[in-house]
C-alpha cells in the first residue's frame, strides 16, 4: 500500500478491539445497530474463527476438500454443497435461498501459489466465508446468497471468470452485488479501491465508522482479484482485505504461514462483510449501480 493514512492505520494494534459496534449487525446502511439474534443470525466467536484459521491446508490438491469440510463443520449439509467444474477451475458453491430471485455473491478464492501455505492468501478469506454462511444459514433473507469458493484465482481469476461467463445477459440485473474477501489476517479491514465499485466502498466505509472499526481504502498497484470478473459484467463488486504495508514480504512467499495470521483481523473482516451483506440484502439492487 502506498497511502500514508493506510500505513498509520495498519500499524495500530487491533488485538484489543472489543467495541460496542461489534456486538451488533446494522440492518441497513442508515439503520442503527440491532441485535443479530433478533433476525436469526448466529454470530461466530473469535475463538471459532481462530481455530479454523490455524487449520490451513498447505497443499493445493487438499484445498477444495478442506473447504468442503469447513463448510460442513459450519452447518452445510453435503446436499447443499455443490462443486461446478469448468475447463480450468472448480468452484464450490453453497446457496442460501431468499424470498426473491435477486442474488448476492459472497466469494473468496481457495487456491494458493506454490510458495508458502497460503494462510493469508487466501485461507483467511475462506474462513470468513464459511463463518458468514454459518451466521446467515437460518436467517430470513430477501435475496438469495451464493457463497462461492473460487478455484484458480492465482492463475488469472479463472474460477470467477468462468462463473461470470455463465450468467446470461438477461440475468445480470438480478445480481445485486459481489463481495470478495481476499487476504485478511494481517491488519484492520480495508478496501482495495482500484478493484472495487465506489458505491460498495462508500457503504463499507460508513459501516466501519458506525461500528468503530479501524478502516481504510487504498490502491494496490498492479493488483487484481475476483471482484474484477464481476465488475467486467457491470455487477457492482468490492474486495475486502486485511493487508499491512509490508504485505509484499508475505503474499506469494514462503512467509505466508499460519503463525503469521492475526485472528482479530479475520474476525473484523467477517463482521464488516456481514454488515455489507445485511445492507445489500435490505436495499433494492439498483442502489449499488
Amino acid at each position: 500500500m502506498r497511502s500514508s493514512a493506510l500505513l498509520r492505520l495498519t500499524r495500530r494494534p487491533i488485538g484489543s478491539l472489543y467495541l460496542w459496534g461489534l456486538l451488533c449487525v446494522p440492518a441497513a446502511a442508515t439503520a442503527p445497530c440491532v441485535a443479530a439474534e433478533n433476525d436469526g443470525y448466529t454470530l461466530s466467536s473469535r475463538d471459532e474463527i481462530s481455530a479454523d484459521s490455524a487449520a490451513v491446508p498447505c497443499n493445493n490438491p487438499e484445498r477444495l476438500e478442506a473447504v468442503k469440510t469447513l463448510f460442513g463443520r459450519r452447518g452445510a449439509s453435503a446436499a447443499e454443497i455443490s462443486v461446478e467444474r469448468f475447463d480450468k477451475a472448480e468452484n464450490l458453491t453453497v446457496r442460501k435461498r431468499g424470498s426473491s430471485e435477486e442474488i448476492i455473491v459472497i466469494g473468496a478464492h481457495y487456491d494458493k501459489v506454490p510458495s508458502g501455505c497460503g494462510a493469508v492468501d487466501n485461507w483467511s478469506g475462506i474462513v470468513a466465508l464459511a463463518h458468514l454462511y454459518k451466521t446467515l444459514r437460518n436467517a430470513a433473507l430477501n435475496k438469495t446468497i451464493l457463497f462461492v469458493a473460487f478455484g484458480n484465482e492465482e492463475e488469472g481469476l479463472l474460477g470467477s471468470r468462468a462463473m461470470v461467463q455463465g450468467i446470461a445477459q438477461t440475468q445480470v440485473d438480478h445480481y445485486c452485488a459481489m463481495i470478495n474477501i481476499d487476504s485478511l489476517g494481517m491488519g484492520a479491514p480495508q478496501v482495495a479501491e482500484n478493484i472495487s465499485s465506489k458505491s460498495l466502498l462508500e457503504l463499507a466505509a460508513g459501516h466501519a465508522d458506525r461500528m468503530k472499526v479501524p478502516f481504510a481504502k487504498g490502491t494496490i498497484p498492479g493488483a487484481d482479484a475476483d471482484s474484477t470478473s464481476f465488475r467486467e459484467r457491470n455487477i457492482p463488486a468490492i474486495t475486502l482485505h486485511g493487508l499491512t504495508d509490508d504485505y509484499r514480504s508475505v503474499l506469494h512467499s514462503a512467509r505466508d504461514q499460519p503463525e503469521i495470521l492475526n485472528p482479530e483481523s479475520i474476525y473484523l473482516g467477517y463482521r464488516l462483510a456481514l454488515a455489507l451483506l445485511s445492507s445489500v440484502d435490505a436495499a433494492e439492487c439498483k442502489a449499488w449501480r
